[in-house]
């Protein structure tokens, strides 16, 4: 039950507050890392390509955003070296985003840097408590829980 030194509406801010101090973190040490261009929506939009390549107008859909705003942030990561479009080999009418060598090395860079952050929070909260709250989180959210729709839930 919620009380007045612990109202509802804090769980969700401090559960936010805490993916922005990891994303800030991550982001900071990408830029130390040699890519200082890299922002927060585009780790989404990395990880939405994958490894395979999708068309913008799929890219769109997996993130929740129009083709047409897809297409922006695509045009985005080709100029900053991240993504390319080349010819779809199954269809020459289509275009297919593919992620570069500077894309693959900023997603991998994350996920280190990503696995660094946990063990800094490990190491100031406890590896053991660190667990618990990813096996309370993993209760309490869907089973689908790697969404990459948030950056168009959140300008939704």
């Amino acid at each position: 039950m919620a009380t007045p030194d612990r109202p509802g509406f804090a769980l969700p801010l401090l559960l936010l507050a805490g993916f922005r101090t990891l994303v800030d973190d991550l982001h900071a040490e990408l830029a130390r890392q040699g890519h200082p261009e890299l922002r927060p929506a585009h780790g989404f939009v990395l990880q939405a390509v994958g490894p395979a390549g999708t068309t913008a107008s799929d890219l769109g859909q997996r993130l929740g955003v129009s083709k047409q705003a897809a297409g922006k942030t695509v045009d985005r990561l080709v100029a900053l070296g991240y993504l390319e479009r080349v010819d779809d080999p199954a269809d020459a009418r289509r275009k297919l985003v593919r992620m570069t060598a500077k894309g693959r090395d900023g997603l991998h860079r994350s996920a280190v840097v990503f696995d660094e952050l946990r063990d800094r929070w490990a190491a100031t909260l406890g590896a053991d408590r660190v667990a618990a709250i990813e096996d309370d989180l993993r209760r309490m959210v869907p089973a689908d829980v790697f969404r990459l729709d948030i950056p168009g839930w959140f300008s939704g």
